[in-house]
């Protein structure tokens, strides 16, 4: 590393094998700003990226979220370590959490913990939701319902599980919950085998027969937004929904009154990735969740024009007044790993709400996807280690060694990802 790279700002990136860190890695580089990333996880593919000024190794977050907190906060010392994006929800939890001793070293666009609390705690959330006029599923306690004949979900109550939700849990404990339990009509689920493989008394929701799904994002600074982004997910992890692995970028008046009207009524403060289903019967766009940290999507957000990055560093040094919120309508992007996991769960899952995909009309819809809109969230012409590194875990050795052996353009080191 030469010396003026050692002299750089750099934002820290703490990361399990999270989509979101290559992007910001790369988006920060193209501005000049360089980035740490920093894991428990080996191969981490953001740190294979050229662009990767430097990575480091933390302890587990699952195991002692105290070691961890105390790892992450001598990073947070070093002079040039200006902010920590965080793109996991137990890293929103810690910043937010802690946020007074790391605003003595960094500085945080993180919401309060009051604004956390209703965020992370789904029952608070839905009533936040109808307090703004935002339309969400009939929400209860798992133990509160007594009547099984409608289509339902269950899934944890908590987007993250600590000491805040459940008392049984002390400072050092982190974990996340991320079960989904479809529950078809008239079928009665074993209550208590769910509620302990959760840990908790989980929520159940009304099943909500939707023709889309869709993600609203914003930067907010104390309830005022400084940038904000819509797409419309196409395929997302599995053909029963998940995180978007196909999007495409809009802009929908209505999807933006909801998106506001709900940070609005948080008065919200830092990111939100907020999903949203679309009532196939309704039209209304119905809430699903808020996820408070860089979304799984974000590099279709970056190649959109969308940088929330760059926006982030901007607000954390100083200048959100030269935050440009623009992006382009109209522009899809794949995530290869997510397009074989969707491929995946129409060969091997079931849903009793959603009629599974045929397997030779989803390769044709892939496929076809892919040459009409060949953008892609790690695929990089003059940066492909991420690629190559993300492919370590899903592909055998051999064929990765000859992936990573093929004559890959050089480009001199100017900082300027180019994306293909």
């Amino acid at each position: 590393m030469d010396s003026a790279n050692e002299r750089r700002e750099r934002a820290l990136i703490p990361t399990g094998y999270d989509g979101a860190t290559c992007a910001c890695v790369r988006s920060l580089a193209r501005q000049g700003v360089g980035t740490i990333v920093a894991s428990e996880k080996p191969d981490v593919p953001a740190a294979a990226s050229r662009y990767c000024d430097e990575s480091v190794t933390l302890p587990p977050p699952r195991a002692d979220l105290l070691t961890y907190r105390d790892a992450l906060m001598a990073l947070a010392e070093r002079e040039d370590v200006r902010t920590i994006i965080p793109v996991r929800p137990e890293d929103t939890y810690l910043l937010s959490r802690y946020e007074a001793s790391f605003a003595e070293h960094v500085s945080l666009v993180v919401p309060s913990m009051p604004q956390l609390e209703r965020v992370f705690d789904r029952l608070q959330l839905a009533a936040a939701a109808e307090a703004a006029g935002v339309p969400v599923p009939e929400t209860r306690r798992l133990s509160d319902v007594d009547d099984w004949s409608p289509d339902l979900l269950i899934k944890s109550r908590y987007n993250v599980l600590t000491g805040m939700s459940l008392d049984k849990l002390g400072p050092a404990d982190v974990d996340v919950v991320k079960d989904i339990h479809h529950v078809g009509r008239g079928e009665t689920p074993d209550v208590s085998e769910i509620r302990a493989s959760m840990g908790h008394d989980p929520i159940v929701q009304e099943f909500v027969h939707t023709d889309g799904e869709f993600m609203f994002a914003g930067l907010y600074d104390h309830g005022d937004p400084l940038a904000t982004f819509q797409h419309r997910q196409i395929r997302g992890n599995s053909y029963t929904g998940g995180g978007g692995v196909y999007r495409r970028s809009i802009s929908d008046p209505e999807l933006e009154r909801v998106g506001r009207a709900l940070l609005e009524e948080l008065d919200w403060h830092g990111l939100a990735c907020i999903e949203y289903m679309r009532d196939a019967t309704t039209g209304e766009y119905v809430l699903t969740e808020i996820n408070p940290r860089m979304w799984q999507s974000l590099p279709s957000t970056v190649h959109a024009g969308a940088d929330f990055p760059w926006h982030c560093w901007l607000a954390a040094t100083g200048r959100a007044d030269a935050i440009d919120d623009g992006y382009d309508v109209g522009v899809g992007t794949h995530m290869l790993y997510g397009e074989f996991g969707y491929l995946m769960s129409v060969l091997t899952e079931d849903s009793p709400h959603v009629e599974r995909p045929s397997v030779p009309g989803t390769l044709r819809e892939i496929g076809a996807s892919i040459v009409r809109e060949p953008h892609f969230d790690y695929l990089t012409l003059d940066d492909p280690g991420p690629f190559v590194a993300g492919l370590r875990r899903a592909l055998p050795e051999g064929v990765v060694d000859g992936l990573s052996r093929l004559p890959w353009p050089r480009y001199a080191d100017d900082r300027a990802p180019r994306h293909s």
